[in-house]
């Protein structure tokens, strides 16, 4: 399971460095305004934060590669530090994320609940076993 988050850790990553537009319809609509309104009011954002979540799509990515190795060998040797390893990277990463995308309203929320779901779960299968 952890190996899985690893892998849709790097996926996410990708996704923000080369896919994810600079801002979502679902943006303007949680700031109570129009994409039109912010490209007159702030000019120069969307290029801005293009580079912002480059940055941010690199460190999903990092994390995930990082993750898979977790998984793939701390995790089979039980290796001292483990659970609150997976516990705190998991909180950080995948569940922050998800509680912001609920906060925000965002259209992908629940889609947000899974990896957090499946890292939660996989720690507790860790720790049960």
């Amino acid at each position: 399971m952890l190996t899985a988050c690893g892998i849709w850790l790097v996926g996410l990553g990708v996704y923000f460095i080369f896919l994810r537009p600079p801002l979502l319809p679902e943006d303007p609509r949680f700031m109570g305004t129009s994409l039109e309104q912010i490209r007159i009011a702030v000019p120069g954002l969307e290029a801005w934060l293009k580079k912002v979540f480059t940055v941010m799509g690199g460190f999903m990515a990092g994390a995930g590669v990082l993750t898979v190795l977790v998984a793939s060998v701390a995790v089979p040797l039980r290796a001292k530090g483990t659970p609150w390893t997976l516990a705190v990277a998991g909180a950080l990463t995948v569940m922050l994320m998800s509680a912001t995308t609920f906060a925000l309203h965002s259209d992908f929320k629940w889609l947000s609940l899974l990896p957090a779901l499946v890292w939660l779960a996989a720690v507790v299968f860790y720790l049960a076993d």
